[in-house]
């Protein structure tokens, strides 16, 4: 973990900040509940970001969210990240250090466990992948399904044991096909993890944010913007245990046990569980 890390204070008092709401005619009416976005982690969480891109995300959740513990991590080697995000990954690096986070290069997010560098003692209150994806490894959609769910199982099976006691695992997808086919909230109880709840996924509550396609500016990059897309994030922990009196393991669920959810509030109409 980095040594000085800097805790910033914000106008915000601590809560976090929201999307701009509409003003003049498109405003809403003083009766209309103008829905705020979901954030899954507090600011004083300990948070282990895999597989950024450009790293925006991680520079937002500092700069406007006021983390200070930040792990974030990339496949990539640096050479490369800085290469296929020229300029703005070395721009948004150079923040975050400046800040005194963490930034970990050839990350795998399939062996989180296994290296030593994130496998450092620490244990981490939300450990958040966006928009894992292999990748072109196929044309076929069929085998791409099974590409993603391998990737996520063996995501899920490696930072399980990372997670403090009370810690969540974050996992931002796309919605509509292919990615619904990916059935996630199955492939996490693979890893012992069941779904406490999902919530649409609110580009602009990250200022500066822009989603970074897996083959950088140039190769394949231009065209559409992620951002813009309707996308969702399922908020996963680890499924609770208790011994009967045979003494057999009985899962239960509710999945928080009562505990505090990041973000605020649930908002029913919007959140699953």
């Amino acid at each position: 973990m980095a040594k000085g890390k800097k805790r910033k204070i914000h106008a915000t008092n601590g809560k976090h900040e929201t999307a701009t709401k509409p003003q003049g005619k498109a405003a809403a009416s003083p009766a209309t509940k103008v829905r705020e976005p979901t954030i899954p982690f507090h600011a004083e969480d300990r948070i282990l970001l895999v597989g950024e891109g450009d790293f925006s995300y991680a520079k937002a959740i500092v700069e406007h969210h006021g983390c200070y513990e930040i792990v974030a991590t990339c496949f990539d080697s640096q050479d490369v990240l800085y290469t296929k995000y020229d300029p703005q990954a070395k721009e948004h690096i150079s923040y975050l250090e400046e800040e005194g986070q963490t930034v970990l290069y050839n990350v795998d997010a399939t062996k989180l466990d296994r290296n030593k560098a994130v496998k450092d003692g620490t244990k981490f209150d939300v450990v958040l992948f966006n928009f894992p994806h292999v990748g072109g490894k196929s044309k076929d959609v069929n085998r791409q399904v099974r590409f993603n769910q391998e990737l996520l199982v063996k995501f899920f099976t490696s930072a399980a044991p990372l997670l403090a006691d009370d810690g969540t695992v974050v996992v931002t997808l796309f919605e509509g096909e292919p990615y619904t086919l990916w059935n996630v909230k199955d492939l996490a109880r693979h890893a012992g993890l069941e779904v406490e709840r999902s919530f649409k996924f609110v580009a602009e509550a990250y200022p500066g944010y822009s989603h970074a396609r897996t083959l950088g500016n140039i190769e394949g990059g231009g065209g559409w913007k992620g951002e813009d897309r309707e996308a969702r994030s399922f908020v996963f922990r680890k499924k609770a245990v208790e011994i009967g009196k045979d003494g057999r393991h009985l899962s239960r669920g509710g999945g928080g046990g009562g505990k505090r959810k990041r973000g605020g509030e649930e908002d029913s109409s919007d959140d699953e569980g």
